[in-house]
């Protein structure tokens, strides 16, 4: 069997008449001669009937936290709902179904409540169902410890389910709809001629994804491309061609050279950070300063990032909603951090940029331009960062957009 894994996030099936889409888009699959596995999100949105966030909303009204382990029960029923109703659309559509909740899909994870990680699939009763003809549509977002406790995945949990089945049926593709037409050169709501990206390499998504577009969670195409599936992002309601995802070598296989004439692929970026400076000085009669710092902020639960340790100066960054309490740590730890409050992360991402030397300074010429200060930057194979203040993000963006030509 050929199986096409087809995920659909909460905006598509809101309604009635959006879920019917979808039926139809599921069919021409099947009439393409591939057999759909369709997982879903719960039902749109925040303040939606049966969004998790809204579930939770519920739960929470008596100014209670839930526990783990009932949150999960209480999150998992959002993608119950809508996996019911969208068996039913299809079913309603001519087209037999079967809903599976990820405990009958065989997604079994570890017993990390709230974020939990798959450990194994086994997809049995999906493909005994696919072997009576039937599109088998699975909840997204949770999955079983092998003990039977519920759990759900995090963030972007909905993909990592999509892409873990789309593994284990050895699919041919797993599709993922949304409400855009692929990933972006930069975010349309800040350059006005950003246009959809014909094909990336997973590397390059994955960087994407992480440094602020937040169109495909990297944990799922990590998982896909351990298996070399191909992914493709597009929107639900339209007939663009959206994102193929795959492996530089099979792009280069084909008609599309990514390398060929694009240096850098697209432009993200993440507000709302601060940064954080330590000079040595002020720490030298503290042992073993540096990993003190990172340990103790560590523990604390406050996550890191961007940073540069030098002899004379230690820097990195924090969340704004973290900095108060990470100046605190280090403050009592004898420490005077210079802090740097409401900056953004802006990324340049582009495989082809590998050995192309002047990519940095075609940045720095370009941000010099428009009288950008660049805080701090680092880069990798694949990416160089910048970090400025967050009243420049947007015209750090343009700028990094019309230099790299659109990124074309």
């Amino acid at each position: 069997m050929r199986y096409l894994v087809q995920k659909f996030g909460g905006t598509s099936l809101v309604d009635d008449a959006k879920r019917e889409k979808v039926a139809s888009l599921v069919l021409e699959a099947k009439q393409n001669g591939l057999l759909p596995v369709v997982v879903v999100s719960a039902i749109g949105r925040m303040g939606d009937p049966y969004a998790t966030d809204t579930l939770l909303s519920y739960a929470r009204e008596c100014q209670r936290e839930l526990l783990p382990r009932e949150a999960d029960l209480l999150m998992s029923c959002g993608e119950i709902i809508s996996g019911v109703v969208m068996s039913t659309t299809l079913q309603k559509a001519g087209c037999p179904s079967i809903f599976l909740t990820g405990t009958q899909a065989g997604i079994i994870t570890d017993g990390a409540h709230n974020n939990a990680r798959i450990l194994k699939v086994d997809p049995e009763q999906i493909i005994g169902h696919g072997r009576e003809g039937k599109v088998v549509v699975v909840a997204g977002f949770q999955g079983v410890t092998e003990e039977g406790e519920v759990t759900t995945l995090g963030r972007g949990g909905s993909d990592t389910t999509a892409a873990a089945l789309g593994v284990a049926l050895n699919a041919e593709r797993v599709d993922f709809y949304t409400d855009v037409e692929g990933i972006m050169t930069a975010d349309p709501r800040i350059v006005a001629d950003a246009r959809p990206i014909e094909a990336v390499t997973y590397n390059e998504i994955c960087q994407l994804a992480r440094e602020g577009a937040k169109v495909i969670h990297p944990r799922a195409v990590e998982i896909a491309m351990q298996k070399g599936i191909p992914l493709r992002i597009k929107c639900t309601f339209s007939e663009a061609p959206g994102t193929l995802v795959t492996s530089q070598g099979e792009l280069n296989k084909g008609a599309i050279d990514i390398t060929r004439d694009r240096t850098i692929t697209g432009i993200t970026h993440i507000p709302d950070i601060t940064r954080i400076k330590i000079r040595t000085g002020d720490a030298a009669d503290i042992p073993d300063f540096q990993g003190r710092i990172f340990k103790a902020l560590a523990l604390a639960g406050i996550s890191v990032d961007f940073i540069n340790v030098h002899p004379e100066i230690v820097l990195f960054t924090v969340k704004n909603t973290d900095s108060s309490k990470a100046v605190k740590i280090l403050e009592n730890m004898k420490i005077k951090p210079e802090v740097s409050p409401d900056c953004a992360k802006v990324a340049a991402v582009g495989a082809g940029m590998t050995g192309v030397p002047g990519v940095m300074a075609k940045i720095v010429e370009a941000l010099a331009t428009e009288k950008i200060q660049i805080l701090q930057s680092a880069d990798s194979y694949t990416t160089i960062w910048v970090l400025v203040k967050k009243e420049d993000m947007e015209n750090s963006i343009r700028a990094l957009h019309r230099q790299f030509g659109s990124c074309h």
